[in-house]
């Protein structure tokens, strides 16, 4: 039989098709700039003593968190019942309503919180439904790439809602922040229309019978013709393993978490994961970068250092696509915050100072400060922000794949809530969400990037015993290497037993992936 040369143009196009329909990280991103425009603080501020309008930090926390009161959980009661592509249209229609209403709003605060929710419902849920579909459609030798795509799409969005904030702040009206808002709405009509003449997942297809479509799908994803070698491997390789997760019935949330075939250490990998990324620092220079930067002397406005986080997070996202399948997913630390803590605790002036009042030591301390805060937000793009996702994605079997996933999703966006739960009870001047530990902190200086050193410490030491090595293994065989029970620092260079493993499509898949990508 003739064996056709495998390409994998139409998966990259795929994902890079997904994460610019979305953007999700536009939706985190344009909400801060917001916060300081004039004519957003007169319509849903309060009106002060002075005659001044002014938000409140219980109304800046609930603006900003509610966002994150939707979430990842609701994807997974669509994911199996509408198919991985339904799933995304449907989340989509539902994230552009959202935009449009609180686009729409005028005085409104209650009408706001509604379109925040609905939004942030569907972005939720898109959140975790990307990297699923991505996961399950890429080829191996890309699939690490193609989910580290996601990160590039987040942090391209965040630095994209910048840029448009930067332009439209000078603006004397309501669409100074419209304007940034109802763009939004552009990208969810891009991906409803886009997604008709896209694929289902093959192994949701396989999964509900419909292995026709499955052949045709694997054979478009990999450049070759339905009856190649490597479609007829991937399609009996996908089948026996979907047929041995089915055999105990439909899949429950606490399966998630048992012992059958190491779920419970997946899940609570998939959840770590995304909770320490989550926990460096990175926020903080989104949402308190000026604050910050000022006490170090930079002497910009809030707008031009968040276009610089952003545009440094962009570039610092692309290495990622290369690391990501040459070191593998396990090598991730960062000592950047450690030198920001130190170096400024000891040489920057006290919050406050004028720029006029600050010394030679001040100013070169301060240029440090920033420096390595430049360097701190560019590794962790290269390192943490793309890793997590690609762990969530390759990490679990098909039967529990759309609710392991969710957990993992679901932590994400509620993590700073669940910190606020326990800060208030100690610190009464904090505020509700992804602001609530960070504002608090912000108060202390470069003090605070202990804390964020300190939770990289923490992901250094878990990802050592806990996570292990996955690079170049389909999905099915990383179900193998967890079952295996190898230790997770002896998992580099593991091998999938010959049920999983065929030497003469793998190693030619392996070969021709570089050229032809």
């Amino acid at each position: 039989m003739t064996r056709d040369v495998p390409t994998r143009r139409r998966a990259v196009l795929l994902a890079i098709f997904i994460a610019f329909g979305f953007l999700f990280g536009y939706d985190i991103g344009v909400i801060s700039g917001c916060l300081i425009m004039p004519d957003f603080i007169r319509q849903f501020g309060q009106e002060g003593t002075n005659g001044q309008y002014y938000l409140s930090s219980s109304r800046q926390s609930i603006i900003v968190s509610v966002l994150s009161a939707g979430g990842a959980i609701a994807q997974a009661f669509t994911s199996d019942r509408l198919g991985r592509r339904g799933s995304i249209l449907f989340w989509s229609a539902i994230f552009t309503v959202g935009v449009a209403i609180q686009t729409s709003t005028t005085y409104s605060l209650v009408q706001l919180l509604v379109g925040r929710y609905i939004a942030g419902l569907g972005a939720g849920s898109l959140s975790a439904i990307v990297p699923l579909y991505n996961g399950e459609t890429a080829p191996k030798v890309i699939r690490g790439t193609i989910l580290a795509i996601y990160q590039v799409q987040i942090i391209s969005g965040v630095f994209l809602s910048y840029v448009f904030e930067l332009g439209s702040h000078t603006i004397n009206n309501s669409a100074s922040w419209r304007l940034p808002i109802g763009l939004q709405m552009v990208w969810g009509i891009i991906i409803l229309s886009g997604m008709f003449f896209l694929p289902e997942s093959p192994r949701h297809l396989l999964g509900t019978g419909r292995g026709d479509e499955a052949r045709k799908v694997i054979a478009e994803l990999n450049g070759v013709s339905e009856d190649d070698p490597l479609v007829i491997e991937i399609v009996r390789e996908l089948d026996f393993a979907i047929r041995a997760e089915n055999e105990g019935g439909k899949a429950t949330w606490l399966e998630c978490f048992s012992t059958r075939n190491a779920l419970w250490r997946r899940t609570t990998n998939g959840m770590m994961l995304q909770f320490i990324q989550q926990l460096n620092g990175q926020n903080f220079y989104y949402f308190y970068g000026d604050t910050f930067f000022q006490s170090a002397g930079a002497g910009l406005s809030p707008y031009i250092i968040q276009t610089v986080l952003g545009a440094v997070s962009v570039v610092g996202t692309l290495p990622a696509l290369y690391f990501i399948e040459t070191w593998g997913r396990r090598k991730l630390s960062d000592v950047c915050a450690l030198i920001v803590a130190v170096v400024g605790h000891a040489t920057l002036a006290p919050p406050g100072t004028p720029t006029s009042a600050l010394t030679p030591r001040n100013r070169a301390g301060g240029n440090v400060v920033i420096t390595f805060a430049v360097f701190q937000v560019f590794i962790f793009n290269t390192t943490w922000g793309s890793t997590p996702w690609v762990y969530l994605g390759e990490s679990f079997p098909l039967r529990v794949r759309p609710k392991s996933i969710a957990f993992g999703c679901a932590t994400s966006m509620i993590a700073p809530f669940s910190l606020f739960e326990f800060a208030t009870h100690a610190c009464s001047r904090l505020i509700l969400g992804h602001f609530s530990m960070f504002e608090h902190f912000a108060s202390i200086g470069p003090m605070i990037m202990f804390v964020f050193f300190g939770m990289l410490v923490f992901g250094y030491i878990y990802v050592y015993f806990a996570i292990p090595e996955t690079k170049g293994l389909t999905l099915e065989e990383v179900d193998e290497l967890y079952r295996s029970g190898i230790a997770p620092w002896r998992s580099v260079g593991w091998r999938p037993s010959k049920k999983h493993y065929y030497p003469e499509v793998h190693e030619k898949q392996g070969s021709d992936s570089v050229e032809n990508c």
